[in-house]
């Protein structure tokens, strides 16, 4: 269990603990019972693009300044991703190979070939200019795992966010993770010890719930193999299996 030593901005807000009934729409059930506690914890490789890149020291961490003001997407797909992650690294996207790669590209007739590839390179343009305004990201999580209440320190850990812990997005032959620079602390919620009781009877038998994490973008960490979107993690929502809200987790900057 990670120490108490780390910084915490002690914040209790009550949530209304719904029935335990499940549901199938995602919206809390039943009448309000015990409030629940939220916390505010202390702040395969693939080739990278085959042309058109500039050089990168792989290893070497990119930062994204200006990231943070930028727009927020949710759930962004792994296309997204990977043109955000080139972006902040500062690799020029091969899209004269992902044209001649596509799909609708090789499967076109002859004599509709040029506009095919006019028709795909526009999109793949517009997607890998949009990927620059990203500043934050924010993800769903459908089976975050959840520590055994720790009495000693008051907290859960909230195992999917632990520093180990990655996404993985693969799109055009790219490979690209996301890992949270700060999940060594993000990962502790503290509940305390007169509610801990009731979020174990809302959890599942084997402790998952949904997160609704929501990530700031820091910059890139290009590898031999692929890259990773370096993040930190600003806030995150817990959910029961019937979509109740378990607590909020406000994580303040380290």
């Amino acid at each position: 269990m990670i120490a108490n030593s780390f910084r915490l901005i002690g914040v209790a807000t009550a949530l209304a603990l719904a029935g335990c009934g499940p549901t199938t729409s995602g919206a809390s059930s039943g009448a309000g019972g015990q409030a629940l506690a939220t916390k505010t914890a202390g702040a395969g490789p693939t080739a990278l693009p085959k042309s058109g890149s500039t050089p990168t020291v792989a290893g070497t961490a990119v930062a994204a300044p200006a990231v943070a003001s930028g727009r927020e997407v949710v759930n962004p797909d792994k296309s997204t991703m990977v043109f955000l992650y080139l972006a902040l690294a500062g690799l020029a996207p091969p899209i004269d190979d992902w044209v001649e790669d596509d799909a609708r590209v090789r499967a076109a007739a002859p004599i509709d070939k040029a506009a095919r590839r006019s028709a795909v390179r526009a999109e793949l343009e517009s997607g890998v200019a949009a990927a620059r305004g990203i500043g934050r990201i924010r993800v769903t999580l459908a089976d975050a795992g959840v520590s055994d209440y720790d009495p000693t320190y008051q907290e859960f850990t909230v195992r999917s966010l632990s520093p180990g812990s990655e996404l993985d997005y693969s799109a055009f032959g790219q490979r690209v993770k996301t890992r949270f620079d700060n999940g060594e602390t993000a990962q502790l919620w503290h509940v305390p010890s007169g509610q801990a009781q009731a979020v174990r009877d809302r959890l599942s038998a084997g402790r998952g719930v949904e997160l609704d994490v929501l990530l700031r973008v820091t910059g890139a960490q290009p590898g031999t193999g692929g890259g990773t979107i370096t993040t930190e993690i600003v806030d995150y929502t817990l959910r029961s299996r019937d979509g109740s809200k378990l607590g909020r987790v406000q994580v303040a900057k380290e």
